[in-house]
């Protein structure tokens, strides 16, 4: 059903950290004196969200957050999960710029300021967030998905209206469109679940996932494509499948312990306790006055006017 101003409903769902951190690399540093605060991942995230609204046209939109950016549930699955992202001497603490950590706060006050809902969860990641937000809206209105994390390509879904707007080439301005098709041609498989099956196979470094030696992206989709699921191919592999053999076999054989719970870890929550709150875009500023101080204290009133103007809220 399409609202008053014509818009049919849409959700888009923001992997905020990976944009946060996108913002910082990519937009310049404006500042005359060390000693202010920076602002450049600020301005860019708020930008980015400007640019998504103004050409995708959702109706509501959720900045998801990372509350826990490496749940002990899945170190405790697999103890690589992400080690080589600790600040160094630290077991629990993300490795991040020094510029950038004073502004992810800063990004927390805008967002607040506007009105624009922001979720985390104890103990979950924002993929996770965005996993049980997306599956909750199945069959209420299409969701989008964006991101530069491939992880998530495992919710594409057609039937249910899922796309991921993978922003690691062309930012948030001409991201891939990930559909199935999109898995087919470039991945080599059917789903997002076959995905997230291959993922699992080929590993996946920048996030301590060691992947099954020998097997990369070509060879774990074939795999999948072959047998239909990881789980089939495991079961051939048991029962002595001949097809299977060598070094494949001595590499799965030998990944066993790892592929038990490998899925586990992979695999966004599709039921974290996200609270129901009002998901939909600010028909008016939550919070003028802080935005407005917000804005003159650090520079970035043509951002946050910018923002306004794509909401409809100016």
């Amino acid at each position: 059903m399409a609202l008053d101003d014509g818009r049919l409903p849409k959700l888009l769902l923001l992997d905020s950290a990976s944009l946060y951190f996108r913002a910082f690399y990519g937009v310049p540093d404006q500042r005359k004196d060390a000693s202010e605060t920076p602002t450049n991942a600020l301005r860019g995230f708020l930008d980015m969200i400007s640019t998504l609204v103004t050409q995708h046209r959702p109706t509501h939109l959720v900045a998801c957050w990372d509350d826990d950016w490496r749940p002990q549930w899945r170190v405790d699955l697999v103890p690589t999960y992400k080690t080589h992202r600790l600040t160094e001497g630290s077991d629990v603490a993300e490795e991040s710029p020094d510029d950038l950590t004073p502004q992810v706060p800063l990004i927390r006050e805008a967002l607040a300021a506007v009105g624009i809902a922001r979720i985390g969860v104890p103990d979950h990641e924002a993929d996770d967030v965005i996993g049980t937000l997306t599956t909750r809206h199945h069959g209420v209105m299409p969701v989008d998905v964006v991101t530069g994390d491939r992880d998530l390509l495992q919710l594409v879904d057609d039937a249910q209206a899922v796309r991921v707007l993978y922003t690691g080439k062309g930012g948030v301005r001409e991201p891939d469109i990930a559909t199935q098709s999109m898995l087919r041609e470039k991945y080599g498989v059917p789903t997002g679940e076959a995905y997230l099956e291959m993922s699992v196979l080929r590993g996946d470094t920048s996030d301590g996932l060691p992947g099954v030696k020998g097997i990369g992206d070509k060879t774990a989709a074939q795999l999948i494509e072959q047998y239909g699921s990881l789980a089939a191919l495991r079961a051939a592999v048991d029962s002595g499948d001949p097809a299977i053999k060598g070094a494949r076999r001595a590499n799965l054989e030998a990944a066993a312990s790892y592929l038990d719970v490998a899925p586990t870890v992979v695999r966004v929550v599709r039921d974290a306790p996200v609270p129901e709150v009002d998901l939909a875009l600010p028909s008016q500023v939550a919070d003028r006055l802080a935005l407005d101080e917000l804005a003159a204290r650090h520079g970035i009133e043509n951002p946050v006017a910018r923002l306004l103007t794509a909401l409809g809220i100016a």
